[in-house]
């Protein structure tokens, strides 16, 4: 196998397994009312097949990218695989909701564990330059278009086969996934292998699952509730913690000269706040789509195809504009386009006529931010060495997860907040509710892009331009 070849085989082992995971956030979403019904869950209880997963898919992220670099990413990649295929197994033959949520938080801890595994073995298997840039470009396209796409095949399978086939979807991947990746992905072993930071590992993992608990329970009850307040508070003093602990301990979770970096600080924040806000438009406007609208969860989904060829398009373009610009420039530029595109969203009325309106934004912003996140993603992870490519790409990950899992929770916190303030669930209430959610939306992508265009300030260097653009060397700013 030339090496050519060898490399398009790990980059498809490995995209596969990132975006079917990827899927995994939001497939079950237009489900849950027909899951509820044949499971017994409550309609109380129903979120919880979707938080169970994402708490434990953004909390235990950094825990699992650190192990992999103690044990080799390889390694826990196959495990994470294989953990994947068993718990899919389970949840679709369960019966009852206890199964089920088992199967949902085991589905997460195999995501924390493939995720940040997949993107060192992605880093350390192509140079840092334009072959990784493009790499992390495609990867950063397949894990943005996988959150649409959920959506999409969501409705689909639900519709013409049963919502157990989300589950044994993720079945036959992991089979495949697992027959190739062992003899293409090479083994990455540590020359010595140092002592896991538990109190770091305990107080990172508690925290985040608090905080993620916290803003969810700030959309499904208020923000002034008790367990809203308390999940809050102690996700920020276990983070202070955490902070504490790695000044001291001989072998941090998180050596705190990584997190001082520019590149890791900043550009994490950068990529949290991306994520955040386009996942969490998904559902603002899938409740636009079918409270205001009348669209059916099908029909929903499919309106965003159009958002999903975006969000493709933008990854392969990535590198390309950064090559051009410079992976900070990409950043900045990028989340300011989607701030516009997400803006004018906040126009949309209560007639179909204002469909086309949303498609182009939805396909401007899906571009837009797949730059940013090619940007944050090559900003994130570059200027490190291969021993720290793990922790830079975990941390990656998290802000990824941890986006994911806490854009929804506040834009829904927000849209109760002005259906509360208004008295009313109707449509029209509705409407104004969800056109504020939007424009906070955009506002964030903006404070993203101020944030990253101050802190990111680095000299230049030269960049070749990726190859097969046809174009030759280009001077970039990072």
């Amino acid at each position: 196998m030339t090496s050519t070849a060898r490399e398009r085989l790990v980059l498809a082992v490995l995209l596969t397994a990132s975006f079917t995971l990827a899927v995994d956030f939001s497939i079950l979403n237009v489900a849950l009312p027909a899951i509820g019904a044949e499971v017994g869950f409550s309609l109380t209880s129903l979120q919880w097949i979707a938080t169970s997963f994402a708490l434990c898919a953004a909390g235990f992220t950094l825990l699992f990218g650190r192990v992999g670099d103690l044990l080799g990413p390889r390694r826990l990649f196959l495990g994470g695989i294989a953990l994947l295929g068993v718990s899919s197994l389970v949840g679709g033959v369960a019966e009852t909701p206890p199964v089920l949520l088992a199967a949902r938080v085991a589905q997460g801890l195999a995501t924390a564990a493939v995720i940040p595994a997949a993107l060192s073995l992605l880093t350390t298997s192509f140079p840092e330059g334009p072959r990784r840039d493009r790499a992390l470009g495609l990867n950063g396209a397949l894990m943005a278009a996988g959150f649409t796409t959920g959506a999409i095949l969501g409705g689909l399978l639900t519709d013409l086969l049963s919502w157990r086939w989300a589950f044994f979807v993720n079945v036959v991947v992991a089979v495949a996934v697992l027959a190739v990746a062992p003899f293409v992905l090479a083994e990455s072993r540590p020359a010595r292998r140092p002592r896991l930071d538990l109190p770091g590992a305990v107080t990172v993992t508690g925290g985040l699952l608090s905080m993620v608990y916290g803003l969810t329970s700030a959309a499904e009850h208020s923000w002034t509730d008790p367990r809203t307040l308390v999940a809050l508070l102690a996700g920020v003093v276990l983070l202070v913690v955490f902070w504490q602990v790695e000044k001291h301990v001989a072998e941090p979770l998180v050596p705190v000269p990584v997190l001082r970096r520019r590149t890791v600080a900043w550009g994490n924040l950068a990529g949290l706040l991306a994520f955040a806000t386009e996942t969490s438009l998904v559902f603002l406007l899938t409740i636009y789509l079918q409270s205001v609208l009348g669209f059916t969860p099908l029909s929903a989904g499919v309106s965003f195809a159009v958002l999903g060829a975006g969000t493709v398009i933008g990854g392969i373009a990535g590198p390309r504009v950064i090559a051009r610009l410079g992976n900070v420039r990409a950043l900045v530029t990028g989340l300011l386009v989607q701030a516009g595109a997400t803006l004018s969203l906040v126009a949309l009325g209560d007639s179909a006529g204002w469909l086309p309106l949303l498609l182009v934004a939805t396909f401007a912003g899906g571009v837009a931010n797949l730059v940013a996140i090619v940007g944050f993603m090559v900003t994130a992870t570059s200027g490190l060495p291969d021993e720290e490519q793990g922790l830079a790409t975990g941390l990656a990950t998290m802000s990824q997860q941890v986006g994911i899992a806490m854009g929804i929770p506040v834009m829904s916190a927000v849209v109760g907040l002005i259906l509360h303030a208004v008295g009313d669930d109707g449509a029209a209430a509705t409407l104004i509710a969800l056109r504020t959610a939007i424009g906070v939306n955009a506002a964030l992508c903006v404070a993203a892009a101020v944030l990253a265009g101050v802190f990111l300030r680095a000299p230049r260097r030269r960049s070749l331009v990726l190859a097969g653009s046809g174009n030759a060397a280009a001077t970039a700013r990072h």
